[in-house]
């Protein structure tokens, strides 16, 4: 299958499974500024990541792939702390950066020496600039319009997009694959584009944003590991190094205690913490 096809075709499944889950629940519309919001968590997470990526690991192993996407929770921090006002304590960042350094370091050396990136590596950074952003951006929305309802807005909103890129992926490169190849793709639309966030979503809102996204360190690890069981990748000692520097670091970042900052709010997260909302603001509703 075509990258493009691969990278949008997805979004497009995952973009009717939401729609009929918002329909056939009676969500509220999203309101005023909430829609660009949403535009920006699509560009991040629906187009940029997905596309991004799958471009980029039809030329390297999906291994090296892995290690440098473990970037992208250092990238959700740094911009939870931008947009979101969560304030890390600095040991938080001696580990955070020393987890990042690990990536980068294994992406310059993988050939033997220090070559600089080639195109595929700038397409993963690429890609995970822009899945920090639509996390980072979706966890504070997610207290707003809850998790689940982020993600399938989101996907709604770049459905139109989605389905022109899948047209055009068809129409240059007609569909091919054999069985093993479409249940990969369907496990893309149905989990990794769509089910997976209802999780990932709801910890990033009740946060704090920045220690939670470092579980996802975790994710290199596991993707070696699939990648070996079902890709045949041979993995070198610098692979699994650095995925053990990057677990090592993720389990010492999410330890590590934040200091207090902006409480979540929204009526996702009051709603999911079961505490009444001020009277004021009842009666403001009422």
């Amino acid at each position: 299958m075509s990258p493009l096809f691969v990278g949008s075709g997805r979004a497009v499944v995952a973009a009717v499974l939401a729609a009929a889950a918002l329909g056939l629940t009676r969500q509220r519309l999203p309101r005023g500024r909430q829609w660009f919001r949403l535009a920006v968590v699509a560009g991040g997470v629906v187009v940029g990541f997905p596309v991004l990526t799958s471009f980029a690991l039809t030329s390297v192993p999906a291994s090296q792939g892995a290690v440098v996407i473990a970037l992208l929770p250092a990238a959700t921090a740094v911009l939870a702390v931008l947009r979101g006002g969560e304030r890390p304590p600095r040991a938080f960042w001696v580990v955070a950066v020393a987890g990042a350094a690990v990536t980068v370091l294994f992406t310059a050396t993988r050939g033997g020496g220090l070559d600089g990136p080639n195109w595929a590596d700038l397409l993963l950074l690429g890609a995970v600039v822009a899945g920090g952003i639509g996390y980072a951006e979706g966890g504070l929305l997610a207290r707003e319009l809850g998790a689940w309802q982020t993600i399938s807005w989101a996907l709604v909103v770049a459905a139109p997009l989605m389905v022109a890129f899948t047209g055009l992926s068809i129409a240059r490169q007609p569909l091919t694959g054999d069985a093993a190849g479409w249940a990969a793709f369907a496990y893309l639309s149905l989990v990794s584009m769509f089910l997976g966030f209802f999780a990932w979503y709801r910890g990033l809102a009740i946060g704090p944003m920045s220690s939670v996204s470092q579980v996802q360190l975790v994710q290199p690890v596991l993707s070696v590991a699939w990648a070996a069981v079902l890709l045949g990748e041979v993995l070198g000692w610098r692979t699994a190094l650095a995925g053990a520097a990057v677990i090592a670091c993720a389990g010492l970042a999410v330890r590590v205690r934040s200091r207090p900052g902006p409480e979540p709010t929204g009526p996702a997260v009051v709603a999911e913490r079961g505490v009444p909302e001020p009277a004021s603001r009842s009666r403001r509703r009422g």
